[in-house]
């Protein structure tokens, strides 16, 4: 018993000194005020503990009016900068490449693959976000990719039965129309069976990177190799069709002929490149439009609002009339319910960066190698810049594209800088398209009661059931 007391005791003396040598190394250093928590946990639970709920505010919320609005924490296994900020995540968007660069955890990186654009750095990502953009354009959407739009998202609505998850349904559509841009494939059994391993990858984005240790994360390498043998597969085919000259006008086609740096793409770097891609273009956008029709469900004068809008515009036309680029030009209070999901949902809640030198910020040096997190979260739930910040009212936008007096500092939900999302457009139209159809043909209640969590992605925790009944 004595034995245990002492070394009890040497316990608590050595966790005692560790803390004050550290407090003392933090004022030393100029760092943001803070608290690193526990050795070695930090605040990691803490945090997670916060976005498993419907309210994870008060994990920034609380540090903030302790500490102010950039404070240090320790999550994640590392020492980390939070800004709550607006100019100070300016500021580290639009230093992308200069003094932070890209950092995700080991889980992520390894799942989408070393040649991704989310991990590209230099003059290689500014070429490959250059070309991805001139894909997503409003040119090429206009010209080219919304008849497909319209055409396939229509398909999948007909499909619809009396009861659906609507997440699950989402994430259907947004896969398919992402493989057909980028790959020129309709829907089949092939994007299908894609699709399910796609689901597998992305549950291991948050994982310990360890197979050992996580089942999840285990599932997720084996479905990343399923993905790549198939996605390798595809592009070995069509470089021999590029090489007899048979060309398509999509994202794959213009990767094979490109003029690049080493001659031409390798069939990993392009399957990597796809890979994330395809995350980008699926995940995300499938989620904003069941987050969509869930806050105007919420908000029967918005939802009656928006039936309004694209009643007139069907009215226009004739039963099997497609949409046209006017008719996408005409829906302004659609843009403010997407405008107002994206603030209030925060699919992407901010970004993780790594200092590649000590950085002065605010009067605080954060030094090198240390990880910052830019929360547009915080800003965008902030009552400082938006009115009634935690409520869903798309009526804000109406007469202000940003909904704030302030300037575009407080609206970010695509990011900024160098990595501006560079599928913004894209995505904009294939919700607006979606909602169009879904007013026009449906009415829906809620199946069962249903609620918001954030963690390890914005998502409904039942994927949002309904019954739906078709509008005559």
């Amino acid at each position: 018993m004595a034995i245990f007391v002492h070394y009890l005791s040497i316990l608590l003396i050595s966790a005692v000194i560790f803390l004050l040598l550290r407090a003392y190394r933090l004022r030393r250093l100029r760092l943001p005020p803070g608290n690193l928590g526990l050795p070695f946990v930090g605040e990691t639970l803490q945090l997670i503990s916060a976005y498993k709920t419907e309210n994870p505010e008060p994990f920034i919320d609380e540090r903030a009016k302790r500490h102010g609005s950039v404070f240090t924490t320790h999550v994640f296994g590392e020492p980390t900068v939070f800004s709550a900020d607006p100019e100070t995540n300016r500021f580290i968007l639009q230093n992308e490449g200069k003094l932070f660069e890209c950092s995700y955890p080991g889980s992520i990186s390894n799942l989408l693959g070393k040649h991704s654009l989310l991990l590209m750095k230099g003059n290689l990502h500014k070429r490959m976000h250059s070309l991805t953009m001139s894909f997503a354009n409003s040119s090429i959407i206009k010209d080219q990719l919304l008849v497909d739009i319209d055409r396939l998202i229509r398909l999948n609505l007909d499909s619809w039965t009396d009861r659906i998850l609507l997440m699950e349904a989402t994430k259907k559509i947004t896969f398919e129309l992402a493989v057909k841009q980028l790959m020129s494939f309709d829907p089949g059994e092939w994007s299908e069976s894609l699709r399910k391993q796609y689901v597998l990858v992305i549950e291991g984005f948050f994982t310990v990177p360890l197979p050992l240790f996580s089942a999840t994360y285990r599932r997720a390498i084996k479905a990343r190799r399923e993905v790549a043998e198939a996605l390798s597969k595809m592009v070995k085919e069509r470089r021999e069709e590029y090489e007899k000259g048979e060309r398509k006008n999509d994202m794959l086609g213009a990767l094979l002929g490109g003029e690049w740096e080493d001659d031409q793409l390798s069939n990993e770097q392009i399957v990597d490149f796809m890979v994330a891609l395809l995350v980008a273009g699926y995940e995300t956008t499938s989620t904003i439009m069941t987050l969509a029709v869930k806050f105007l469900t919420q908000t029967p004068l918005a939802l009656a609002q928006l039936k309004e809008e694209h009643d007139g515009i069907r009215l226009k036309k004739s039963g099997s009339e497609g949409l046209q680029w006017s008719d996408y030009k005409s829906m302004p209070f659609t843009q403010c319910v997407i405008n107002e999901t994206l603030r209030v949902a925060n699919i992407i809640s901010g970004v993780f960066r790594r200092t590649v030198t000590d950085v002065n910020i605010k009067g605080y040096t954060i030094p090198k190698g240390w990880k910052v997190f830019a929360s547009f979260r915080a800003v965008h739930l902030d009552h400082d810049h938006f009115k009634d910040a935690r409520t869903f009212n798309p009526w804000r936008w109406k007469n202000n594209n940003l909904g704030t007096s302030c300037s575009g500092n407080f609206y970010t939900p695509f990011g900024g800088g160098p990595r501006l999302c560079p599928g913004y457009e894209l995505a904009r139209v294939e919700i607006s398209v979606f909602l169009h159809h879904l007013v026009t043909q449906f009415s829906w209640v809620p199946a069962e009661e249903d609620k918001l969590v954030f963690f390890p992605t914005t998502r409904t925790q039942k994927r949002f059931p309904i019954n739906l009944q078709r509008r005559r």
